[in-house]
């Protein structure tokens, strides 16, 4: 066999089934591969950010790792924003991207790039095939690797040589460290930390799911301390029946309102809080300027053991832990879309067993409190900050959990980055109720402007953040790639436009003017 069927065939070994593509001349032999190799299933992207994000969804909801085909270093760079917000929320993926033969390489072909070089800002291990007879055991480490707590990306670079050249061998699964926790020192340092409610137990990460979310409840009702969570997280198992967690807000005033109690923090799964951007006059840091603060594990720790070990030192086994109760808001008056009209119908419309993915930016910076007693549903918010991730996520976590309907919640500035989603959503068939909160403008930024200190920005300034001049036809869009779509402007339609889209098998696309 040549080096390509013994890649795909060694993928497949380490149970990466999937591969997102969107290949080019390089990837050719890899692109056959998969017509001789049964068991692979391969999704087009007709952009590489899309196949990147697709990945990040894939694992956020699989917990294995997708591969993804991407075509020589400019595809790698095109999809490079959803490898970093893959990155930053702890996400398994194999890239697979392909180079030059070796024989061309020295002639500086127009296509020719440092891959290497544009792959390692966001990916935590980069290798390059020297061999076909290398290509399978490069395959299992790059899955290894992808598979380490709590996930990470793996960039292995295929020249073409080494696809066509026979002599390509299979390689097992290769198993990853085993994740530790700390020691009972730090347990019991920790547990020392959490009492009274000037403690925090700060969240993140494997400890956002409902089993770890249940231990951090148990630890918070013995204890007295308080219990949050990063700003974003990766995915979080929410709604009734489950522990709801505030999360630190985005803003920076709100954020250390919200900290200013707490003069002993331990942190679990999540990072010291910084706010997002620096702003003149305002720290970095978000904490109380006193406050104590203990890493108890990192993000790539054992997080449920360390937990478990957590309630047995806070002598929290007994603890019940305060769980959300189903309940539901009331359906807003018949009136405009805003925030405040959008949370309560979007609270009553998510299905038990959701996944929603959330990039909803300044629109749905309320929704938490709204949707804390919905049926239980898992929340996926972008961690890396890189615009256009939902829609990509979307795919991935829709491939999946096939049984399970998705609701992506997308600000139309942030759709735009990533709008060929649409069509492999529909190419799939994938059970996708998209909602585009339509205001028209980059919203975020006319609130930045202020944070900055910029005062009476002009027409120049504001032009630069508004999506008008042409207005954005979503519908029209939608429907070009094959999407069906519906425009709403009042809370009455759009309750309708919801129940309906989440009631259709496939891929809706519902425009929520603002």
């Amino acid at each position: 066999m040549n080096g390509a069927e013994s890649l795909v065939r060694s993928l497949l070994a380490s149970e990466v089934e999937i591969c997102f593509t969107n290949p080019g001349t390089s990837e050719m032999h890899f692109v056959a591969a998969l017509d001789h190799v049964p068991g692979m299933r391969s999704v087009l992207a007709l952009f590489e950010g899309v196949a990147t994000g697709a990945a990040d969804g894939y694992w956020r909801m699989a917990r294995k790792p997708a591969s993804t085909l991407l075509h020589l270093g400019p595809g790698l760079a095109n999809g490079l924003a959803n490898l970093h917000n893959a990155k930053k929320a702890g996400s398994g993926v194999v890239n697979i991207v392909g180079e030059h033969a070796s024989s061309h390489i020295a002639l500086d072909a127009p296509l020719t790039s440092d891959i290497e070089g544009i792959a390692r800002p966001m990916s935590h291990w980069v290798r390059s095939s020297s061999s076909a007879a290398d290509v399978g055991f490069d395959a299992a480490r790059a899955v290894r690797a992808a598979c380490t707590a709590p996930g990470q990306v793996a960039s292995l670079i295929l020249p073409g040589d080494t696809a066509w050249t026979m002599g390509g061998v299979v390689a097992d699964r290769l198993a990853p460290a085993a994740p530790k926790r700390p020691g009972d020192a730090r347990i019991e340092q920790a547990a020392q930390i959490l009492t009274g409610p000037d403690s925090l137990l700060l969240l993140g990460g494997g400890a956002m799911a409902a089993g770890a979310l249940e231990m951090a409840g148990r630890i918070a009702a013995k204890t007295g301390c308080g219990l949050m969570a990063e700003w974003a997280s990766a995915r979080t198992a929410r709604g009734a029946g489950r522990v709801p967690v505030a999360k630190i807000p985005y803003p920076i005033d709100l954020a250390m309102e919200a900290l200013a109690p707490y003069r002993r923090i331990v942190l679990l799964g999540a990072r010291a809080p910084i706010g997002f951007f620096a702003y003149p006059g305002k720290p970095a840091r978000l904490t109380h300027p006193e406050a104590e603060i203990l890493e108890l594990a990192g993000a790539g720790d054992d997080l449920p053991a360390t937990l478990d070990a957590l309630v047995q030192a806070a002598g929290a086994g007994g603890a019940a832990a305060r769980l959300a109760r189903p309940k539901l808001p009331d359906l807003p008056p018949l009136g405009p879309l805003t925030p405040d009209s959008i949370a309560p119908v979007i609270a009553r419309a998510i299905p038990e067993n959701a996944i929603v993915v959330d990039e909803s930016v300044t629109t749905g910076r309320g929704f938490g409190p709204a949707t804390a007693g919905a049926p239980p549903h898992d929340w996926l918010n972008n961690c890396g900050g890189s615009i256009g991730y939902g829609l990509p996520v979307s795919i991935g976590a829709a491939i999946a959990r096939p049984g399970r309907k998705v609701l992506a919640l997308i600000g139309d500035g942030s759709a735009m980055y990533t709008l060929q989603a649409l069509w492999t959503l529909a190419r799939e068939g994938l059970d996708v109720t998209v909602v585009i909160f339509a205001n028209r403008s980059y919203q975020i930024l006319r609130g930045e402007l202020t944070n900055v200190g910029v005062q009476n920005p002009g027409p120049r300034a504001i032009d630069m953040l508004s999506l008008d001049r042409p207005t954005l036809g979503w519908v029209d869009m939608a429907r070009g790639m094959g999407v069906e779509a519906t425009r709403v402007e009042d809370t009455a339609a759009f309750a309708l436009a919801l129940e309906d889209g989440l009631a259709t098998s496939g891929p809706v696309l519902i425009e929520a003017v603002m």
